[in-house]
């Protein structure tokens, strides 16, 4: 996810931020600027094509919402982009509501998952359907949940994710491998 500015650097700049240096939070906005938008051209690229809402409003809002975050002790790189896409996720799942109860009866928000690798066999599925799988599959499975919601939402690599939930390369990748198949069972039961 490395775009030229180095995890330590990045490292540095929250923990400025968290002690209070305002100026370490546009310094940060500046460096994360570009991954954060590729993050949400990800999430864009399923949205479908008469959506309203823009890349560039994605990241707009998901840097409004972190600029009021102000009781995390940041630790790392990893720590921020699981929460910005947390963020990203919520304001997705936000506007896919609000468009529907806009229109009801209305197309469906669809998410390409073949393109993410999440459900590679699955043809596409609305975002809402992702979301309430994903949230139903939070109660059973915390952890392998956060996992999907890092690597899918927030598009962190297995390395980030290491990190970013504390736990082994070998958990991550059994947590993804649960989590495709208990996610593609709930999706495929929730089209029938």
């Amino acid at each position: 996810m490395s775009i030229g500015t180095s995890s330590t650097e990045i490292t540095s700049l929250l923990k400025a931020w968290s002690s209070g240096d305002q100026a370490a939070l546009a310094r940060l906005a500046e460096r994360v600027y570009l991954e954060l938008r590729l993050m949400a051209r990800r999430y864009m690229k399923n949205e479908r094509q008469a959506n309203t809402l823009q890349t560039t409003a994605l990241v707009h809002e998901v840097y409004l919402r972190l600029v009021d975050v102000t009781k995390i002790e940041w630790h790392e790189r990893a720590q921020f982009f699981a929460m910005a896409a947390q963020m990203m996720r919520r304001i997705l799942v936000d506007a896919a509501r609000a468009r529907g109860a806009h229109k009801r009866g209305g197309r469906a928000l669809k998410v390409n998952l073949d393109e993410t690798v999440l459900l590679s066999s699955a043809p596409d599925r609305s975002i809402l359907g992702l979301d309430e799988a994903l949230t139903a599959f939070s109660q059973v499975a915390p952890r392998q949940a956060k996992v999907v919601e890092l690597r899918y939402f927030g598009g962190l690599t297995e390395e980030e994710i290491v990190a970013a939930l504390k736990i082994s390369p070998r958990t991550v990748r059994r947590d993804w491998d649960l989590a495709k198949a208990w996610l593609l069972r709930e999706l495929s039961h929730r089209i029938e």
